[in-house]
Formats: structure tokens, sequence, C-alpha cells
């Protein structure tokens, strides 16, 4: 069978942590934490403001999210070094797996989108640069229903620009809240578990499958048929 396949970008395909070696030139030992807190303020910014009905372009949550990091951790970054910093979130790089994953998948026949909080012109930049663009048929981006993931109302719009079902499509993300969503919606859903340490939310509600590496799923896929 040949499946529909929603690919989450930032965390699944794009490595987040690729901006920790400029945060380590400018802060210094607490490049690990700043990045941390970065990431998850970014994604905490994006739940609330769904939640109040207040959409705004994801980058505005990462900007903003980088302006409460300086303030919790009293780092005076200046106007430049600020977007240095944005500058380079939206050029960031894949991970190691993801170009021989998705060539395998697209040979396979599965269709391939794209599927992100991101903006659209955000996802053809950072697609571009990470040169996987061509690996996609398609890029589904949540602003035209003004809201986040994990709303239903996303997934339900990824569907309808796909020309899909549910039943026949998948959402496959790094993200636990971005696989609960997508599993509460009624999609196949892969957990991609990079690392032994990442642990996924105990809600009762489990993915399809989990898978370490993209490479994987090709051969997961396979033998659902």
């Amino acid at each position: 069978m040949k499946y529909t396949l929603a690919f989450d970008v930032y965390g699944t395909l794009i490595n987040t942590s690729g901006i920790f070696y400029s945060l380590e030139q400018m802060i210094g030992d607490k490049a690990k934490i700043f990045m941390d807190t970065w990431r998850s303020k970014q994604l905490e910014y994006s739940f609330r403001r769904g939640l109040m009905k207040k959409y705004i372009d994801f980058s505005v949550c990462t900007k903003d999210a980088l302006e409460f990091c300086c303030t919790m951790f009293n780092i005076n970054l200046n106007k430049r070094q600020k977007e240095a910093l944005m500058e380079e979130y939206s050029v960031l790089p894949t991970f190691r797996d993801v170009d021989s994953g998705l060539s395998n998948l697209k040979e396979a026949g599965h269709l391939l989108y794209a599927f992100s909080n991101g903006s659209t012109k955000a996802l053809v930049k950072l697609l571009t640069n990470a040169q996987i663009i061509d690996k996609f048929d398609g890029i589904v981006s949540v602003e035209n229903v003004v809201t986040f993931k994990p709303s239903p109302l996303v997934y339900k719009h990824f569907n309808k620009e796909t020309n899909s079902k549910k039943s026949n499509s998948w959402l496959i993300s790094s993200n636990p809240f971005d696989v609960i969503g997508a599993a509460s919606y009624g999609m196949y859903t892969a957990w991609v578990q990079r690392s032994k340490d990442a642990i996924f939310d105990p809600w009762g509600i489990d993915p399809t499958i989990i898978i370490n590496q993209l490479t994987d799923l090709f051969l997961k896929l396979d033998t659902m048929e």
C-alpha cells in the first residue's frame, strides 16, 4: 500500500540543536540550557497562542522565546547577535538519516509532504538550504488555518490539502505532542525517538510505531502492508 506521509520539520527532519555551536560562542557554558529552554518556550508560545486564538507566524514565537531566554538567564545579547541567531534558525541542518530515509520512501512510491507549524515561506527556505526540498510532493503549513499543532483542525487541513484520508495517512514526528495530536485525530503515527532518553507522554495514546531514524520507516511501512 502507498501512503501519504506528513513529516514534521523542526526536530524531526531539521536538527534544532544545530544552533548550539553559535550559542556556545556567544554565551559559553550556558549554551545547552539556553538552547533547550529556547526550544521549549518556542513550543509553549505556539500552544498558548493556539488556545487563545491569537495566531501569529511561528517565527515570532521563536523570536519571543529568544527574548525570554535572554531575560531568564540574564544574558545581554545585542541586536546583531539576536538577528544572527534568528537567521541561523532559518537555515538549520538536517539529521544525517534524513536524505536517505526520504529517498527510500519516495522511491517506494509513497507521497511525501513537509508538514509544519512554520510558514510556507520559512519552510521553503529551510528545506532548500538543507537540499531536501525536492524529496517532497508538497509543503503544508498551518498558516492557512491560523492555529498550531496539535489542534485537530491542522491535521484535517493536511488531509484536505493533500487529497488524502486519515485512514491512509501517517504523521511522522519526533515531538510527542504532535504524534498524540495526530493519533487523536485518527492518523497513523510514527514517533521518531532519536535519543534513548526521549520520553513519550504517558497519556495512554501510543504511536502506531516507534523508530529511531527515518531509514527505519521504509521497512516498518512495508511490514504494515
